[in-house]
């Protein structure tokens, strides 16, 4: 379930990533999300897709539930306590702009939600469903008081035994560390590595997956993305940036990138945008 209005480029920009790999309700009010609680459950689960406005559509308890914050004090406790109290079960999640970030940082604006930055968006629920559907309860399903080491511990992620089938990536970074704890963290998750590069990715024998950390966008990046994609159309390229905005990754998109994440980038978020990827046609 999706409440609230797309109120900024970035907010729509996570909206429309989701859009074709979810299913969405979109609902421009929480009380209009309200009115559907007293709405029989169709048979099946509940992710149903379509955009009611301020309709009443066939859903009673929604997977999860996605509050679009465009700017702080957009949302209140007793906003969050209303929802909790309409769907008791329903993880509760704001979808956060860069506006949010030094809030985000320093802790969650109201208790119970957890905020999500929209450039992460994709690649948590992505994985996070993907877990549900294996059994898994995944580290989105803990409280947003559990510490950063129990969600590291919980997620389903590190058995390569589970993923058997994952394509290999090249692995891309400015400095030598952070090359070899990022090259550390995907083979954890079962990725195997093609290739590693320092400084900027080759504009050939890359693998199909390439994911750069690139610490900061440059215009000299966006020139080079343009020519990798010009000599491998087929390679998808996740950058890595410190502090991702709206204009910045648009800029990115347009010149090859097929996803740009914050860095340092959480497993669940870099795992299942890679997952999205491989899927793609």
């Amino acid at each position: 379930m999706w409440i609230g209005l797309d109120c900024s480029a970035e907010i729509t920009l996570a909206r429309q990533w989701l859009e074709g790999v979810i299913e969405i309700t979109s609902f421009p009010t929480i009380a209009s999300a309200l009115e559907s609680v007293s709405v029989a459950m169709p048979a099946g689960r509940s992710k149903v897709g379509g955009d009611h406005g301020g309709a009443t559509p066939p859903l009673s308890c929604p997977d999860v539930i996605l509050l679009a914050t465009d700017r702080p004090g957009r949302w209140t406790t007793d906003d969050a306590l209303r929802l909790s109290l309409a769907w008791p079960l329903a993880p509760l999640f704001a979808v956060a702009s860069s506006l949010a970030d030094g809030r985000r940082r320093s802790g969650p604006p109201f208790p119970g939600v957890e905020e999500i930055a929209w450039h992460d968006l994709p690649g948590r629920l992505i994985r996070w469903f993907s877990d549900l559907d294996s059994g898994y309860p995944g580290s989105l399903g803990l409280p947003t008081t559990a510490r950063r080491e129990d969600r590291f511990l919980e997620a389903p992620l590190f058995s390569a035994a589970d993923h058997p089938l994952r394509p290999a990536v090249t692995v891309v970074a400015r400095r030598p560390l952070d090359l070899d704890g990022l090259a550390d963290l995907l083979a954890a998750a079962g990725y195997p590595i093609f290739t590693r590069t320092l400084g900027r990715p080759g504009l050939e024998g890359l693998a199909g997956l390439v994911v750069w950390d690139a610490e900061r966008i440059e215009g000299g990046d966006l020139e080079w993305l343009r020519m990798l994609a010009a000599n491998s159309p087929g390679t998808a390229v996740v950058i890595l940036e410190s502090f991702p905005r709206g204009d910045t990754l648009t800029a990115a998109l347009w010149a090859g990138a097929a996803a740009v994440l914050s860095r340092p980038v959480g497993l669940e978020t870099l795992v299942g945008t890679l997952d999205r990827l491989a899927r793609r046609p």
